[in-house]
């Protein structure tokens, strides 16, 4: 039998152990629920991302940030989401992965944001993507086509939006094969992901048809040699994946030396708005001068997956365009502002179904839970599973002056060989649709 002061002590020795592990306990849990909550206070959510405002991507993506803050100012005014502002932090990256590295901790650290929304660009989200998993922020709706986003066993934080590039381009091959038999297409397009996800998606209904590869570096803005390849080449068809500063510059540098393909542009790249007002500022000095901008993209054909801001009569676009005029007046009404401004709406829709008690993990419980729809024109996926976004797109042809040429309804696919169908959808109304309101926590 042990003395009575060596059991007091082992007993105060056990007594101590299991207070320091409530401790420990305690304080990993205090830990934990700051980690969630981070960026979010009684009457504030910080929403990030980095954006392009300067540099070569600058003129054609701009406008997403600005549309994206004109709904948040929207939704702040009409007493903000469970009684919280959206405090929307934009960093400028330059479309320089290493500016965009710079631009991520400096929101993930300093401006303690809660989510990343619509980071933009296939190279620079590429070069944080994992750090951000890491650190456990939502990694909302990234704005760019890669197929990298929708990889929910490595990077489980983050999702896609825009429609990736092969299920866009693989829709644009159907098209192209039924509407121009027996023509040869040229393939113009940006020298990352874009090119080779595009590609596989283009070959699946064309293969002898293509009779040329063209690529760019975004950082160089000289077509001149590719544009001659693509005429050397007699491609009757020019399918440019390209952002909106380089479509511009591929058509002006075609009609310089007298190549008039049909031109066909994707989602990310057929802005009519900013292509044409870049097309302008390129031809100062030039025999083009003189010509009329808006004529250079005359039957230019563009695939998209949200309501365009020339479709007037869309309820989305003219929801858009009144929060555009009262809070966003000093820019152009374009494609990317519209852009913008649903990657706001869907997170606000998100905010608004989570509720009050806000955590990282409540939020993305609740966008793998639901079916959501609301501005876009085809379904969207978030799931577990799949962290896709949108999974197709329509075809139009813009005619200059006029509504967009609906040539095709929105149909939807994989990025595989599946088949591309139509599908049915009840596309709500903006005022079926909450991003605003409800009680504070």
């Amino acid at each position: 039998m042990r003395p009575l002061r060596t059991i007091a002590t082992a007993l105060a020795v056990a007594v101590l152990a299991t207070s320091c592990a409530e401790g420990a306990s305690s304080d990993q849990a205090a830990e934990e629920l700051a980690a969630q909550t981070r960026g979010v206070t009684d009457d504030a959510i910080v929403i990030g991302t980095h954006q392009p405002l300067t540099g070569p991507a600058s003129p054609g993506f701009r406008h997403v940030s600005t549309g994206a803050r004109a709904v948040f100012n929207y939704i702040n005014d009409n007493g903000g989401i469970h009684g919280r502002r959206i405090e929307y932090q934009v960093q400028d990256d330059s479309f320089d992965p290493s500016k965009t590295v710079e631009a991520a901790r400096t929101l993930i650290e300093d401006q303690e944001i809660f989510a990343m929304l619509g980071g933009l660009g296939t190279p620079t989200h590429e070069a944080v993507i994992a750090e951000i998993n890491e650190a456990g922020v939502p990694d909302l709706f990234v704005s760019s086509g890669a197929l990298a986003w929708d990889q929910p066993d490595v990077y489980p934080y983050s999702y896609g939006f825009q429609v990736d590039y092969s299920r866009e381009a693989k829709i644009q091959g159907r098209y192209i094969a039924e509407n121009f038999p027996g023509d040869d297409v040229g393939l113009l397009y940006q020298n990352d992901d874009v090119g080779p996800s595009s590609q596989a998606g283009l070959e699946q209904y064309l293969t002898d048809e293509i009779v040329a590869w063209e690529s760019y570096d975004p950082g160089a803005p000289e077509l001149a040699g590719q544009i001659a390849s693509l005429k050397e080449s007699d491609a009757e068809v020019v399918v440019c994946h390209c952002i909106p500063a380089f479509l511009g510059l591929a058509i002006l540098e075609a009609t310089a030396i007298g190549y008039d393909p049909q031109w066909i542009a994707p989602s990310f790249g057929g802005d009519v708005e900013i292509v044409t007002s870049l097309i302008e500022e390129y031809a100062q000095g030039t025999p083009a001068e003189d010509v009329p901008p808006e004529s250079f993209l005359d039957g230019l054909i563009i695939t998209a997956f949200l309501p365009m801001a020339a479709q007037r009569d869309d309820p989305w676009t003219e929801f858009f365009l009144e929060i555009h005029e009262e809070y966003n007046a000093d820019t152009p009404f374009t494609d990317t502002t519209v852009y913008g401004m649903v990657q706001a709406v869907l997170l606000a829709q998100v905010l608004m179904e989570t509720g009050p008690d806000l955590t990282r993990s409540s939020l993305l419980e609740t966008l793998n839970s639901h079916e959501w729809t609301g501005p876009g024109l085809v379904p969207f996926a978030a799931s577990e599973t799949d962290h896709s976004g949108y999974g197709g797109v329509m075809v139009v042809r813009h005619n200059a002056g006029e509504s967009p040429e609906i040539l095709q309804e929105p149909m939807v696919t994989d990025s595989d060989g599946g088949e591309i169908l139509p599908f049915d959808m009840e596309r709500p109304t903006p005022d079926e649709v909450a991003i605003f309101g409800g009680e504070g926590s």
